[in-house]
């Protein structure tokens, strides 16, 4: 999949890494290193939008050695788009932004049972057999994610999740 944005570029000044801050719009801080384009994908974002987007991918950071850290113009997140960014970036931070400043900040938490964000990877589960039954999934690790599914008992890992988000 190509995607196409509409990029602030990153300037070096010095030894200090400077980019733009945003007027109003969301922060995503704190996530896993290499998982920036994964959250873009979870929030349906093309480029085409007309947005300003900034991506930060492999940034260093002393908590975690490296993270991703976006930032949307003009967007403020839902709770879906929460909720399933928590499962690829259980540590993430979301900023609000609006006038340049932070007006609100949430630190994302992966519940300890998820439902219906994902579906089962056993295709004789009960969850994907056209029941009226939502798929729950229990978290059994957060890094590396691994959910284990409430009907079948079958694990999910972080890969099974990103290829239905």
């Amino acid at each position: 999949m190509l995607l196409l944005f509409s990029c602030v570029v990153f300037g070096l000044v010095g030894r200090v890494l400077r980019v733009s801050k945003i007027h109003d719009g969301t922060v995503i801080d704190h996530i896993c290193g290499g998982y920036g384009l994964e959250v873009v994908k979870i929030l349906g974002i093309t480029g085409r939008e007309g947005r300003v987007l900034t991506i930060g991918v492999n940034v260093p950071s002393r908590r975690f050695g490296v993270k991703d850290v976006l930032k949307v113009e003009g967007r403020v997140l839902n709770a879906s788009e929460v909720n399933r960014i928590a499962l690829v970036a259980p540590h993430a931070t979301i900023n609000i932004i609006r006038d340049f400043r932070v007006v609100e900040k949430l630190v994302v938490k992966l519940p300890r049972v998820i439902e219906g964000l994902v579906r089962c990877v056993n295709p004789a589960c009960v969850s994907n057999s056209g029941e009226p039954v939502v798929a729950r999934f229990y978290v059994e690790c957060e890094e590396p994610l691994l959910l284990k599914c409430h009907y079948c008992g079958s694990l999910l890992e972080r890969a099974d999740v990103l290829r239905q988000l």
